[in-house]
């Protein structure tokens, strides 16, 4: 058998010198992790996939909304599905590039983790209730480095949770990856150490405004991505919800990205493709990339922040949803009522040492950026609804 796991391991090393770019890809052999462990079949970028694919977090994804919330229709996105479509096109292109696939697939998969109910209407919530009660932005980029890094326990019979023991770079990837930053071009910052990477999170967190580049030229990728993989998509299920109309994209946009997802994939995949290959930095061309910014404008005046999607009445009725879900647990953990969901469903996964060791609200802002919407919804009734008991 030994034999066996050193010819895999030759066998793989082998792959990784003849596919992957010198001075540019992150071979597996170079991952960092903050606690070294030793290495089994497989290599550690693909390690650590693994373990965001069995970690309770990513159960979680398949009911959080990508966009569109409070809506029943099967034929629109999820989380779950954007995370899939974000690793597929990345790994297609780092294919192309000679890049890791390996850190690419795990980067793609834990990247939206910390995303909390409802989308980003949900975090700018609990953002407003992290500052006010907890004195920290609530960041859902940072939230997932913490999920993975902190909250989820590496093997299944430990008492205290203490973090998956994911690489440095699949971690930063996480912690870098938001597409929602516009930008034509963008370099690895590759002097990263887990030092500097806990201090960006530490800015982050203080700072809506602190800009950090990703530690690898994959990490690099995946932020871009991640925006390919939602720009056209969101357009095709506004069409389906009858909220705007293919033919409203103008026509600047439309003539050089197209108008339909499949089409705007493609351009921006091939562009993207042919101005970094054999590059140190991932890149679009000028047309493409200010064709794409505007295409960013008009999803966000005709979807994200369309009034017939997000009314204002909308926006309050979430927002005291939040509070009120928020006070409650905060209250429970005061009473300190073990028979509360908050115990029962959140820390009596993590152990005993986060409930000893971690400030009361930020327990329950970790609580509730992990649920699902339909969780969410079910606990909001409980707390508000009366309860009708059987007469005896």
């Amino acid at each position: 058998m030994d034999k066996l796991i050193s010819q895999i391991k030759r066998r793989i090393n082998e792959f990784e010198d003849i596919y992957l770019k010198k001075n540019l890809a992150r071979k597996n052999s170079q991952g960092i992790r903050r606690i070294p462990e030793e290495d089994d079949i497989r290599p550690r970028f693909l390690r650590d996939a693994d373990r965001i694919l069995h970690s309770n977090a990513y159960r979680r994804y398949i009911d959080k909304t990508q966009v569109f919330y409070l809506i029943k229709n099967d034929h629109i996105t999820h989380r779950v599905m954007h995370v899939q479509w974000v690793s597929k096109i990345a790994r297609f292109i780092g294919r192309v590039l000679g890049l890791n696939s390996d850190l690419i697939e795990a980067i793609a998969l834990g990247h939206d983790i910390g995303h909390c109910p409802f989308g980003h209407t949900g975090e700018t919530i609990l953002d407003e209730i992290s500052k006010k009660f907890y004195n920290i932005h609530f960041k859902h980029n940072v939230q997932s480095v913490r999920e993975l890094d902190k909250l989820e326990k590496h093997k299944h019979n430990e008492t205290d949770a203490n973090g998956l023991n994911l690489t440095l770079e699949v971690l930063d990837g996480i912690l870098c990856h938001n597409g929602e930053i516009n930008e034509i071009s963008i370099s690895p910052n590759r002097s990263k150490t887990f030092e500097i990477f806990d201090k960006e999170i530490t800015e982050i967190l203080k700072s809506n405004n602190f800009r950090i580049r990703p530690f690898t030229l994959e990490g690099c990728l995946v932020r871009f991505v991640d925006t390919i993989s939602y720009i056209g998509r969101d357009i095709e299920d506004a069409i389906i919800l009858g909220f705007i109309k293919r033919d409203e994209i103008p026509n600047e946009i439309k003539n050089i990205l197209g108008d339909n997802n499949r089409d705007i994939i493609n351009n921006l995949v091939l562009d993207l493709i042919e101005n970094s290959k054999d590059m140190d930095f991932i890149s679009y061309s000028k047309d493409i990339g200010n064709a794409l910014i505007k295409l960013k404008n008009f999803n966000y005046k005709k979807i994200y922040e369309n009034p017939k999607i997000k009314t204002a009445v909308e926006k309050n009725k979430l927002k005291n949803m939040f509070y009120t879900i928020f006070e409650y647990f905060l209250n429970e953990l005061n009473k300190n009522n073990k028979n509360s969901e908050i115990f029962k469903d959140h820390i009596n996964y993590i152990g005993p040492k986060y409930l000893k060791n971690t400030d009361y609200e930020l327990i329950v802002i970790d609580f509730i950026s992990g649920m699902t919407d339909s969780y969410f919804i079910d606990l909001y009734k409980k707390i508000t609804l009366p309860e009708i008991k059987r007469l005896p």
